[in-house]
């Protein structure tokens, strides 16, 4: 599946887009990776449209940030450019869930091995050898950190921890809550209609979500806010979920601070 993200003019981006479209590794690993969470354990997505939908976010996200002058950490830390933060941040979301082939129990410590040659052929001739040392190290920690109970240490980590949190519109949700029957995981994921991304008035990015209900409050209050109190990411993220449409009185409007 093409990964279909907006390279703008970001050059070696683009030709990082066309190596992972390319790649039958890659291919390989992310239906494989759908094997284990949907097919043998009933779970939700963790192959192709999650990563391509979690890449897009990333994207946008790392951008917002940019355009509101925040520095990303290999500009920061190793003098790198802002179009190679958006490389990492890429790569990272391709690769972060590719251990799912092998394991979901500690999956992000065995993305880790099996990403770690792949970086290396992604991103070969794109880069001197020691930018392409330096930006493994970042895409590693990026994949290592998005577990949730994981303090980030970089800008780009945390874009990646969150994107991956906000790939929670019901669709994602249908095939648990059909397999496995209600339960607060699926019920409340069921709920969240829509997330949108755009710029904030208080911080530099607003995060708003449509929710059909307040059960889709579990999904805002326990596994997003949790992402984003462990990442680089909770100065700049304002976060404000509504329930439209409904007839229930119990809440109508939540926001995470």
């Amino acid at each position: 599946m093409p990964l279909n993200v907006p390279c703008l003019q970001n050059r070696r981006l683009k030709q990082l887009v066309e190596r992972i479209d390319a790649s039958p590794k890659l291919d390989a690993y992310w239906s494989g990776s759908n094997i284990t969470a949907i097919d043998r354990m009933g779970i939700n997505d963790h192959g192709p449209v999650h990563v391509r939908i979690m890449t897009n976010i990333a994207l946008k996200l790392v951008r917002l940030l940019i355009e509101a002058g925040v520095t990303p950490s290999v500009v920061a830390n190793h003098g790198l450019a802002n179009e190679d933060a958006e490389l990492v941040v890429v790569l990272a979301c391709v690769l972060h869930d590719v251990g799912h082939v092998i394991h979901r129990e500690d999956h992000e410590l065995l993305s880790l091995i099996l990403a770690a040659p792949l970086i290396d052929e992604l991103l070969a001739d794109l880069y001197n050898p020691r930018e392409i040392a330096l930006i493994k190290g970042e895409v590693l920690h990026a994949i290592y950190a998005h577990q949730r109970e994981i303090r980030t240490l970089t800008i780009e980590a945390g874009v990646v921890k969150v994107a991956d949190a906000l790939d929670m519109e019901s669709g994602r949700a249908r095939i648990p809550f059909e397999i496995g029957g209600p339960t607060i995981h699926s019920v409340s994921a069921m709920a969240i209609r829509k997330v949108r991304l755009e710029r904030g008035t208080v911080r530099p990015i607003k995060i708003s979500i449509e929710m059909s209900n307040s059960a889709g409050i579990f999904q805002l209050d326990s596994l997003l806010r949790e992402k984003l109190e462990n990442s680089t990411l909770s100065p700049y993220v304002e976060v404000e979920g509504n329930v439209v449409g409904d007839e229930e009185k119990i809440l109508h409007r939540y926001s995470i601070d």
